[in-house]
């Protein structure tokens, strides 16, 4: 434990996070990509950001391997590191929609507690779990970065698919195939997700 956690005080200034909002003409959230490495979570995430800033909104991607290289870099793949970079994700990803953001996270994510653990840190109400249910053999197929072949080959340990189970969410705000669904259909089933709920 922190041994200066009792000297530890929380601070903030005038405007909130409705006044930022306000300005941005918008709801912020954190839409929360979880699948399976190749699964297509990224290229969701890039997507709507993509559609999001076109019309006129402030989006931004967090993904995972760019937080791995960076602020997560310190971490193993081990079930307590991977519990600890949830939990520096959710942090940020909540300091983002409290400036007003809509927060797209992409992250393998593979234990349902952790998943739990990120919606209390950012907020129920503003939390939003996509899952991206591509089957296994699609994403080892694809492999675009080669560690399906480097896990079955033991080359990298604890991959989530393959060493270490996935755990499936029970009830996801959307679930999306992306063998079966083109990218068209899902982002605007995305976009609608956002119009229900007053994001946008």
């Amino acid at each position: 434990m922190n041994d200066n956690v009792n000297n530890i005080f929380q601070c903030s200034g005038e405007i909130t996070q409705t006044d930022r909002e306000r300005l941005l003409h918008q709801k912020s959230c954190v839409i929360w990509f979880t699948g399976l490495s190749g699964s297509g979570k990224s290229t969701l995430a890039y997507a709507l950001e993509n559609l999001l800033i076109k019309n006129g909104y402030t989006a931004y991607v967090l993904d995972g391997d760019n937080i791995r290289s960076g602020i997560n870099s310190d971490l193993s793949f081990n079930p307590e590191d991977r519990k600890e970079n949830i939990r520096r994700i959710s942090e940020i990803a909540s300091l983002f929609a409290n400036a007003g953001i809509i927060t797209l996270v992409s992250f393998i994510s593979p234990c349902n507690a952790d998943r739990e653990l990120a919606r209390s840190i950012i907020e129920p109400n503003i939390f939003f779990e996509i899952y991206v249910n591509t089957p296994l053999p699609i994403c080892e197929k694809r492999d675009s970065k080669g560690l399906y072949s480097k896990a079955r080959n033991n080359i990298i340990t604890n991959f989530t698919g393959i060493h270490s189970p996935y755990e499936i969410p029970d009830s996801p705000d959307i679930s999306i195939n992306t063998s079966s669904s083109n990218i068209t259909k899902s982002i605007t089933d995305l976009e609608n997700l956002l119009i229900k709920n007053h994001i946008i």
